[in-house]
């Protein structure tokens, strides 16, 4: 993950950067809307989705609006395979984590770009509470007479042994889940990459940390936390009014 944000970050010194020239670009929007992908360290291939909503205070600062949703794995997560069936499940994990963050901040211009072409960049702060929902991992059993049962994995369970998982059950379930509440801040920098006048596309890479009142249980028999921190990367797509 750090080798990609490091890579990227090097491609975006190859546009040429309107480091001199002033724009009234901006000037002429006062909203913009901001949706897209998130990857970070703590979440798998895909981590989740991100929607801001931004107002301009100055021709340098806007205050935003926004809300993540992201998946938090645990880096003891392994997947596995059923020797009985071939479906996979992964051993040791209990639940999991999908962190909701609505969040206030700002965003402040760095450099410029010209009309339609060249990299705005800018610095993003912002912090909110987060809402864990700490859903269960189910897992499939064979109960050894031919029957499947449905079960939150409990590795104080021995029926819950690996020759006897024939995979995860569905994701549906959601018996058992509980809100963590906790707070979270980020800061990171926001790469806006030329397109029409309306609406852009870029990235923004940082680091957040993320802090719940109690552990998270995810895998039981590893050590879990109360404290996430993370490196992240955005890549969106923007529309101005």
């Amino acid at each position: 993950m750090k080798r990609i944000i490091y890579c990227i970050f090097l491609l975006c010194l190859v546009p040429t950067i309107s480091w001199a020239q002033e724009s009234d670009e901006d000037e002429e929007y006062q909203t913009e809307f901001l949706y897209g992908i998130n990857f970070n360290t703590n979440g798998g291939l895909i981590g989740g989705l991100v929607l801001r909503y931004s107002t301009v205070i100055d021709s340098k600062m806007k205050q935003t609006f926004g809300l993540e949703i992201v998946n938090v794995k645990h880096p003891k997560e392994i997947r596995s395979q059923s020797a009985t069936n071939g479906n996979t499940y992964i051993y040791g994990k209990s639940n999991y984590l999908f962190a909701l963050r609505p969040q206030y901040g700002r965003e402040l211009l760095l450099f410029r770009k010209a009309p339609e072409e060249g990299v705005r960049i800018s610095a993003i702060g912002a912090i909110g509470p987060s809402f864990g929902i700490v859903k269960p991992y189910f897992i499939a059993l064979d109960d050894g007479f031919g029957n499947v049962t449905i079960e939150q994995f409990d590795p104080g369970n021995i029926r819950h042994s690996q020759q006897n998982i024939l995979g995860s059950a569905a994701f549906t379930r959601l018996t058992g889940t509980k809100i963590a509440m906790g707070i979270h801040a980020k800061a990171g920098l926001s790469f806006e990459i030329g397109g029409f006048r309306s609406s852009a596309t870029g990235f923004e890479v940082g680091a957040l940390v993320e802090a719940y009142t109690k552990k998270v249980i995810i895998v039981p028999l590893a050590e879990n936390r109360s404290v996430f921190t993370s490196m992240y990367l955005n890549i969106f797509f923007k529309s101005k009014r």
